[in-house]
């Protein structure tokens, strides 16, 4: 009897069992776990000023890291600090001016007039006593026509010029007219308006950081003449930073806004940053060439950002990254922003 065929059997049926107890047995793979690949990207701003003059001085380096609201560099202000003590000397001048005006005359001045007004009184009532008096030694012919006329003449003038002092008198006593101080007040504004400007230009003369970061590159130097178009460094924003990464439309159900995820990089290969995903294109795209192998270059994806915070300044721009993501978890708050999260 041929045994050949019935060792054959007995092969196959032990190659069969090798099988189905791979099968079997062979671990579940765990679908809630999604592996991406990208690359570390962060935010950069090219600083400038908002004012045209020469540079007088830059205080910071390339690489150096800097905080908000510090002072980086600053142009030439010599002539804008000149304009500057011109404009608020003008207007403590104005304010004195309206000051005047409000309070009105002083009593003395008044006085001064009702003085001025009595005299001007007592000058009338004599220069009309001559008068009368020539005029009846007229008919006598003690005197001449033209010394008749004359007296009446300084009577005349005397009792004018009391009529005018009267007028002066009551416009101090009324004080200054609201027309008058209104006016002031207007051009006191304006005065004021002229320092702000001033010191607005002086603000703009000086290049402050907008947040924290790294100034990456110096692009003017001291002595250099800008304007307001001119980039004079970039700042990058170091903290948070994210991965760009694409989401395959297979996974677009199992990730959402606020789905956390953890951080590895070839750089630093035991260590794991903690992210979450900010941001989910709403319009799908055509994977990119540079990031995918040439089989899954026409399939459809989703742009996503994995933020993620960077206190140590160990992420850096372009740095491949890979991004696993736990479907099974979310951020209890979505709306929560990237510098909150960073904070925390």
């Amino acid at each position: 009897m041929n045994k050949k065929p019935i060792i054959l059997i007995i092969v196959l049926l032990a190659i069969a069992a090798v099988v189905y107890n791979f099968i079997i047995n062979k671990p579940k793979q765990d679908t809630s776990m999604l592996n991406l690949y990208g690359n570390v990207d962060i935010r950069e701003v090219q600083l400038a000023f908002n004012g045209s003059e020469h540079i007088n001085q830059i205080l910071v380096e390339e690489g150096e890291s800097v905080k908000k609201g510090q002072l980086l560099a600053e142009l030439h202000s010599e002539i804008l600090k000149a304009q500057l003590a011109e404009a608020q000397a003008q207007g403590v001048a104005q304010q004195q001016m309206l000051a005047k005006l409000i309070a009105g005359s002083r009593i003395e001045e008044i006085n001064k007039v009702k003085a001025e007004h009595n005299a001007a009184k007592a000058k009338a009532k004599a220069a009309s006593s001559s008068y009368n008096r020539l005029r009846s030694l007229l008919k006598k012919k003690v005197v001449t026509a033209d010394q008749v006329d004359q007296a009446k003449a300084l009577r005349d003038a005397a009792n004018a010029e009391v009529e005018a002092i009267k007028q002066a008198l009551n416009l101090l006593e009324a004080g200054t007219r609201k027309e008058d101080i209104a006016s002031a007040q207007a051009i006191l504004l304006a005065r004021e308006a002229a320092v702000d400007l001033i010191q607005q230009r002086l603000n703009d003369a000086k290049l402050i950081a907008p947040s924290d970061g790294i100034i990456r590159n110096r692009i003017m130097e001291v002595g250099s003449m800008v304007f307001p178009q001119t980039p004079v460094m970039t700042l990058a924003f170091v903290d948070p930073i994210w991965v760009r990464t694409y989401l395959p439309e297979t996974a677009l159900g199992k990730v959402t806004i606020g789905s956390r995820a953890k951080i590895y990089t070839d750089s630093f290969p035991d260590k794991a940053y903690d992210g979450w995903v900010g941001y989910i294109s709403p319009t799908s795209e055509f994977t990119p060439k540079n990031i995918q192998t040439e089989e899954l270059r026409t399939r459809l994806v989703y742009s996503m950002r994995v933020f993620t915070c960077n206190p140590q300044n160990e992420l850096r721009l372009g740095m491949p990254a890979t991004v696993v993501i736990d479907t099974t978890k979310t951020a209890k708050d979505k709306q929560i922003t990237a510098e909150e999260m960073c904070k925390k």
